[in-house]
Formats: structure tokens, C-alpha cells, sequence
């Protein structure tokens, strides 16, 4: 009776423990509570299939478990594989090519995607992450890693019903749309995303204090002239209702025009007004640039004829390749963030129980040239034992409950308000960049490059899924974004150890076995016979 009870009460109580030590078969609370939200089925394909070799199969496992771990809090059904459905949504097939046992090259086509359809609705889910610089096992752990934050994040997507709006704020001599479009483009998939500025063009024309207030975040995007009194208010209160910002300002004004035609240009502190707004808030832009060491290529003439134009590679210690934390949500499992013209950034307030992180920094072998100063295109060899500094931070994450820096002062005559001044806010986050460079994206024949691809060496940087996260990091409440930091052991095999012991592994691991048995067996054989044995 006992038995049949437990069986009976296990179909109406599901209990599982999670055994491993990095919680690899757990769900976040924030995954169990968004599968709790829903009331219909949710339907999953997995497109991963076919003759896949080992990493590939260890993904698929994954995913499958974790699509089994999340039908536990809703109803998840697997549906078979449709071959017209490759067509419909355009996806692309990515080419493993793996070198065999017997010396031949084996080519194999993955589709390494999952549909997701909830409610009529569908959604892609991309199962491999592939960052530049990691090797193919790292990039498949990392993809495991990742896995419940895709699925959770898609589905996030299918059950909201009402897009999200964010707004880059103009005004200001902000570069125009052609050159923050792939931004946009990224930030549509999430995002309703519109443009404008918060003072009206008409004199005498106020500006409402909750003119902000319907958006998710503001993006202050590479800002070239200073804020009014009356913009630095309202972003100030915006932020002290719960408001978020990303930041991508320069500390350092200069002529990218200038350098081009002259070969140098002139630095000096670029005044946006903004500086009481940030040091209020725990962050400094400091006027000044960084130089590494690690950095992008620019295209050099070295040729002594002006008719026969001999054009080189030569680095450019003002365009730094940033690294990336992973300590954040927002950098981990990323690469390298693609910049030019930097300034670092230095916390500041001390105790003020505002967390800050630091997203984005320079390598070991940096250094910071001040302002007033110049950049010359003929800097190209600088003196290597300069570089003495090591991870300069260039972007940071805050997150608690800041003071208003208008806290002890008026309010502005420009504005309309009914309320007093929100000397504290709520707790919120937000994120500040020293450069606008980051993102940003080039043309090239009236085409739009994406964010972070570099036209000369053909190399692409992590800038898109870098401001992707950083927004999504902002308007995150639900925590979803906080799934980026699961971390799953990398346990590699010693493939050179592996190899040369072949043959003694496979002996030990085929006889052992059989010789385990073979011995047991004798010994219940022997202890049988004699219990057994007649007795004269």
C-alpha cells in the first residue's frame, strides 16, 4: 500500500535535485516564474540534428534537458522537424569542417536554431554563440551556458503585449541616423525605438518634467554641444522616478576632419554640461584619451611617390580593442569591444551604495594623454615604455538609488512641473561609456556597416551584442538578464594524452569490465559451492 501511495503521489508532486555543483540542471527563479506566466503550450523545435560530432551532440543534449527542465512549469511540446520551415524564415546553415581519423576533411551542415511558438507567435532561438578569439570548445560551452537565457529571452519576447520604448535623445549635434542605424536596427528586435530632443525648438515653449517618462531607457548617443539647464533637469528627475540611461559620451572634443586632412588634430575638454549629473551619480568622464597597445589598424601611405600610393597596415593606439568583464551580464561570454578615441572613467563617491562595475577596459599596456593636447597621425611609433598603465576602465555599470543633483537647487524656469523636486530616486541602473565610438557604424557606399565591423582588416567585434545587453540590462526587470552569468565547468579531455594512450585506454575500459565480472562471478561461485557442499 506504502509503495502504491509513493507512485501516486509522484504523478501529482514532482520533486527533482539538482546533484551537480554548478547547478547545471536548475532554472533560475526567473525563468520559473516567467513559465508559471503562461496558459498555452509552448511548442519547440529543435533544428539541430543530423550527423553531428561530439560538441554538437553535448549542445543538443543540453538544450533538450533544458527544454525537459523548463516543461516541469509549463507545458513544452517538441514538435518534429520541418524542412519547409528553413526556407520560410531564412535561416542560414553554418559548415563544420572536421578533419578525420584517416586524414580526410569531413564537411558538415548544422542549423543551430530552435523555434519557439507560443500563442501563434514564433520566435528563433540561436543556439551557438560564436565570439571571435574563443576556440570551438569554448564557444560551445559558452553556448551551453546561455542556453536558458535564449529560451527564456524568446519567450519573453512572445508573451509581451505591448512593445517596450526606449528614445535616443538629439539635439545636441548627435551623428545622424545613417550612422547610429545598425543601433537601431539591433534595439528594434526588443525595442520601440524613436528619436527627438527634449526641449521644443519654440521660445517660451515649456518642457514638461514627465516627458520621459513613457520610455524604458534614453540613450545619450555621442553628444557633441552642451545640455541646457532645463535638459539636465529633466533627465535628473527621469532618473530619480526609476528611469534608465545609457551614456556613450566623449570627455574629449576633437576633428576626425581635421586629422584626416592636416594629419593632426588638436584635444581639448569637451563641455556638455553634464559632469554634475554624473559625479552626483558616482562616475567621472575624464578629459583625456586612452592609447593601447592592443588596438585596430589603420591604412598608411609609406610610399615616397605620390603617384604610386603604397598604403600598409599601421596601428593605431587610439582606436583600443576593449576588453570585456565577466563580471557583468552585460560582457560575459563576449569578445573584444571595437572603440576609437576613449576616455577612462573614474569612480567617485565613495560610500554611496551605488554598485558599480566595470564593463569595458584597456589592456595591460596603456597609457592616457591629457588634454590640451594633439593627436598626430605620425604618432604612429610612440615610445612603448609609456604604456605603463593596465585596465583603465572606459565603461561601467551602476545600479542602486541615486541622489538628485538638483537636490539644493531650483527648478529651471523651462520647465513644467506640479511636484516638488525627488531629492532620491528608486533603485535603477545605468550605464555610462567613454566613448560614442562604441556605438556607432560606418558607411561604406551608401551602405550601413554594422556596429563594431572594422572595414579594413574585415574583422568583427562584439559592439552590437555588447549595446544589446546593456540596454536589455537597463530595462530589465523581470532579472532575466541576470541568466548570462550561469557558468557550466569546461572539462576538457588532454587530446595529446588522449591520443598516445588510445590503445591502453581502450584495453583497460573493453577488459576491465569483463574481469570485474569474470571475478565476481568466481567468487559467488566458490562461496556457493562451499554453503552448498554435501556433507558426509
Amino acid at each position: 500500500m506504502a509503495c502504491a501511495a509513493l507512485v501516486a503521489l509522484s504523478h501529482v508532486y514532482v520533486v527533482r535535485w539538482d546533484m551537480t555543483d554548478d547547478k547545471h540542471y536548475s532554472l533560475s527563479e526567473a525563468s520559473k516564474h516567467l513559465l508559471r506566466q503562461t496558459d498555452a503550450p509552448i511548442e519547440v523545435t529543435l533544428l539541430l540534428d543530423g550527423d553531428l560530432n561530439a560538441g554538437f551532440r553535448r549542445l543538443k543534449k543540453a538544450a533538450a534537458e533544458t527544454l525537459e527542465e523548463m516543461d516541469v512549469y509549463a507545458r513544452i511540446t517538441r514538435t518534429p522537424r520541418d524542412p519547409g520551415t528553413l526556407d520560410s524564415l531564412g535561416l542560414s546553415p553554418i559548415i563544420i569542417h572536421e578533419r578525420e581519423q584517416n586524414g580526410k576533411t569531413a564537411q558538415t551542415t548544422i542549423y543551430p536554431y530552435a523555434i519557439m511558438e507560443y500563442k501563434g507567435r514564433r520566435a528563433v532561438v540561436t543556439l551557438l554563440k560564436n565570439t571571435r578569439g574563443l576556440s570551438g570548445e569554448e564557444n560551445l560551452n559558452t553556448s551551453i551556458e546561455q542556453l536558458e537565457f535564449a529560451f527564456a529571452e524568446a519567450l519573453h519576447m512572445l508573451m509581451q503585449t505591448e512593445t517596450p520604448r526606449v528614445a535616443i535623445l538629439e539635439g545636441h549635434g548627435e551623428p545622424d541616423e545613417a550612422h547610429t542605424y545598425d543601433m537601431m536596427s539591433v534595439l528594434s528586435k526588443y525595442f520601440q525605438v524613436d528619436r527627438g530632443a527634449i526641449v521644443a525648438n519654440d521660445e517660451g515653449q515649456k518642457a514638461n518634467v514627465h516627458l520621459l517618462d513613457g520610455y524604458k531607457a534614453i540613450i545619450i548617443a555621442n553628444p557633441q554641444s552642451a545640455f541646457s539647464d532645463e535638459e539636465r533637469f529633466i533627465i535628473d528627475q527621469y532618473i530619480m522616478r526609476g528611469g534608465t540611461v545609457l551614456w556613450a559620451l566623449n570627455g574629449v572634443q576633437f576633428s576626425e576632419q581635421v586629422l584626416q586632412q592636416e594629419g593632426f588634430t588638436p584635444i581639448i575638454p569637451l563641455e556638455l554640461g553634464l559632469t554634475d549629473l554624473l559625479f552626483r551619480y558616482g562616475i567621472r568622464v575624464n578629459p583625456a584619451l586612452v592609447q593601447d597597445v592592443q588596438c585596430l589598424p589603420i591604412p598608411v601611405n609609406v610610399s615616397n611617390d605620390p603617384q604610386q600610393p603604397n598604403l600598409q597596415p599601421m596601428p593605431w593606439t587610439y582606436a583600443p580593442l576593449l576588453l570585456t568583464s565577466e563580471g557583468s551580464p552585460i560582457t560575459r561570454g563576449l569578445g573584444q569591444v571595437m572603440s576609437t578615441f576613449v576616455s577612462p572613467l573614474d569612480a567617485v563617491g565613495g560610500e554611496d551604495g551605488i554598485e558599480k562595475r566595470i564593463l569595458l577596459a584597456t589592456s595591460t599596456a596603456s597609457r592616457v594623454t591629457a588634454t590640451p593636447g594633439e593627436v598626430d597621425l605620425n604618432d604612429l611609433n610612440p615610445d612603448m615604455s609609456a604604456f605603463v598603465y593596465q585596465y583603465v576602465p572606459v565603461a561601467v555599470s551602476l545600479e542602486g538609488t541615486f541622489a538628485s543633483a538638483y537636490a539644493h537647487r531650483m527648478v529651471p524656469e523651462g520647465v513644467e512641473t506640479d511636484e516638488p523636486i525627488r531629492k532620491s530616486g528608486v533603485k535603477t541602473r545605468q550605464v555610462v561609456i567613454g566613448s560614442g565610438s562604441v556605438l556607432l557604424n560606418e558607411t561604406q557606399r551608401n551602405q550601413v556597416l554594422p556596429m563594431g565591423y572594422d572595414r579594413y582588416s574585415g574583422m568583427q567585434f562584439s559592439n552590437r551584442d555588447f549595446i544589446a545587453n546593456a540596454v536589455l540590462w537597463l530595462t530589465d526587470s523581470e532579472g532575466l538578464i541576470s541568466l548570462r552569468e550561469k557558468s557550466v565547468a569546461l572539462r576538457l579531455l588532454n587530446d595529446q594524452r588522449a591520443h598516445q594512450q588510445r590503445l591502453k585506454v581502450q584495453l583497460v575500459s573493453t577488459i576491465s569490465p569483463i574481469a570485474i565480472l569474470a571475478l565476481i562471478g568466481g567468487i559467488v561461485f566458490v562461496v556457493r559451492r562451499r554453503k552448498y557442499a554435501y556433507k558426509r
